[in-house]
């Protein structure tokens, strides 16, 4: 999502990383909203968005103290990446006999995807990891249909998240509603809260989010987004190889797995980043992995990047190919840009 911050703030947006939130009260027809972290600031708005997710309830009843009785429930969704299953670009959904439906994925082209499970979760969702329960549980139902046999050792990676889901009352977390519930309290300054959403179909969510509040604001455009790309998107759907081919004409040093990467990173930008650079030695710093020092200077300052894990597990997936002391040495240059930056 941090191309969305990107493009917000290149039309004018202010985005404030590692800032929490810690007080939102009514003052007439404005919110006072105190934050506190790397900026620490008084601001005032027109209206809030609560688009807190998991803790999207707590916003409600904690940082902006209002009543409410909506609530979300948290569904914990497990993964695992194993080795690469198979050559194709293909994705399979398997049923299992248990009635669920999972998925194998090819994922960061060296590997397997799958996913996913669905379990209540009812501790702090920053606990949420892939228990080896739910691991066995995917081996299992994917052995069902591979002809290889999978086995622990075969999992290189797993993961898990939260899905805040809205609370409706339903039995079980299987069957909650997977449908996004907007909720406008507007008495006085607008507070917009949302609760669920996925990442599939969060421009949806954000034109009717924005159908919702477009009348405090009558003159402010209407919905843009839908047919609008993303920094770096700017190229057509099936345009990938011939950026790719276009990516390694001007920078001959490039493998094809390398700007492969970049292109899928960066789209249109991977030219941008790599600039005036007519070897690999003008990039900088090798961290492994094709991961240079211009590419950490560019998560850095165009995409709010502070530690290594950002880079290696929240931009990218280098995490999977980097050894702890390669991502070691990566924290390390970066706390010392970081300090220099501030020295300046």
């Amino acid at each position: 999502m941090v191309l969305n911050a990107r493009d917000a703030e290149q039309r004018g947006a202010r985005i404030m990383v590692r800032t929490k939130v810690i007080s939102a009260m009514r003052e007439g027809d404005l919110w006072r909203v105190e934050l506190d972290g790397e900026t620490s600031d008084t601001i005032y708005a027109k209206a809030l968005v609560n688009a807190g997710g998991p803790w999207v309830a707590d916003v409600v009843r904690n940082v902006a103290r209002q009543n409410s009785a909506e609530g979300v429930r948290l569904v914990r969704g497990s993964h695992i990446v194993t080795r690469k299953l198979y050559d194709h670009d293909k994705c399979y959904f398997f049923q299992g006999a248990d009635g669920r439906i999972i998925f194998a994925i090819p994922y960061e082209i060296d590997f397997t995807l799958i996913g996913t499970t669905d379990a209540e979760h009812l501790d702090d969702p920053r606990s949420a990891v892939c228990t080896p329960d739910e691991r066995d549980y995917l081996l299992k139902f994917a052995n069902e249909y591979f002809t290889e046999t999978l086995t622990v050792d075969d999992v290189v990676w797993t993961y898990s998240g939260v899905r805040p889901l809205y609370d409706d009352g339903a039995k079980s977390a299987t069957a909650a509603t997977r449908d996004y519930v907007l909720s406008l309290d507007d008495a006085g300054a607008p507070l917009l809260n949302v609760f669920g959403g996925k990442i599939t179909t969060y421009r949806v969510l954000a034109e009717d989010a924005w159908t919702k509040l477009a009348r405090f604001f009558p003159d402010a455009p209407g919905k843009w987004t839908a047919g609008v790309p993303l920094p770096g998107g700017d190229f057509p759907v099936d345009g990938v190889a011939n950026l790719i081919a276009e990516l390694r004409s001007q920078y001959e040093y490039l493998t094809e797995a390398w700007a492969k990467r970049l292109v899928k990173a960066y789209g249109t930008d991977a030219a941008t980043l790599l600039g005036t650079a007519e070897t690999a030695a003008d990039l900088g710093r090798d961290f492994g992995a094709t991961l240079t020092e211009a590419e950490v200077r560019w998560l850095m300052t165009k995409e709010y990047a502070r530690e290594a894990t950002d880079v290696v597990w929240r931009r990218s997936k280098l995490g999977l190919r980097l050894s702890e002391d390669q991502v070691a040495e990566l924290d390390a240059y970066m706390v010392a840009q970081r300090l220099s930056e501030a020295a300046e």
